[in-house]
């Protein structure tokens, strides 16, 4: 059976004066994915496909050298569209906006496109990346569009898998199905 792994992006180093958009991972968040990519390893992964934010990118370069493939960055696998929103610190905000973002779907209510947006878009994406659905496929993306996509495959309420999504974390949809398998949060 072939499976997707949806894996949100490693601990990057957040500058306060560049958008979350150029973050790049640090030593934390290069280990953090290196130990991800010695879970996945083993697992059967044909393909390693990246969003094109340079966090993700890096994450997927660094799982790659563990796994052995090459990656390849998509356009439409980025993050739900915020730049212009500033740095959020107080994390109770950002929960706030994403939890509205989530109960208002059809609305631009955070940031500069919809929850429906942001899925359809990166659902999109998705879909072109899976093909047939007959090879295991890794895919380093973002939390908010990877729980939107997730969500609206299995029924499930966005915001808690949001919630629980770490840095990395991988979720495991089966092929071509796309079922919800497992979710597997950050080695430890």
């Amino acid at each position: 059976m072939a499976s997707l792994y949806l894996i949100k992006h490693s601990m990057p180093e957040k500058v306060a004066d560049r958008p979350a958009r150029e973050w790049l991972l640090g030593d934390e968040g290069r280990a953090l994915a290196a130990r991800l990519g010695e879970r996945l390893a083993g697992l059967g992964i044909a393909r390693l496909v990246s969003s094109v934010e340079p966090k993700a990118r890096e994450t997927a370069e660094v799982m790659g050298a563990r796994l052995g493939l090459a990656v390849t960055a998509v356009e439409g696998l980025h993050e739900h569209e915020r730049e212009r929103v500033a740095l959020l610190r107080d994390l109770s905000v950002l929960d706030a906006a994403v939890r509205d973002m989530f109960a208002r779907p059809g609305e631009v209510v955070f940031g500069d496109e919809s929850a429906d947006q942001a899925h359809d878009r990166y659902a999109a994406a998705m879909h072109r990346v899976i093909g047939d659905g007959s090879d295991s496929i890794a895919v380093v993306s973002h939390g908010t569009v990877m729980a939107l996509f997730v969500a609206r495959q299995g029924g499930l309420d966005p915001f808690p898998l949001w919630k629980s999504l770490g840095l990395p974390s991988c979720v495991t949809l089966s092929l071509p199905e796309l079922r919800l398998v497992e979710v597997i949060q950050t080695p430890g």
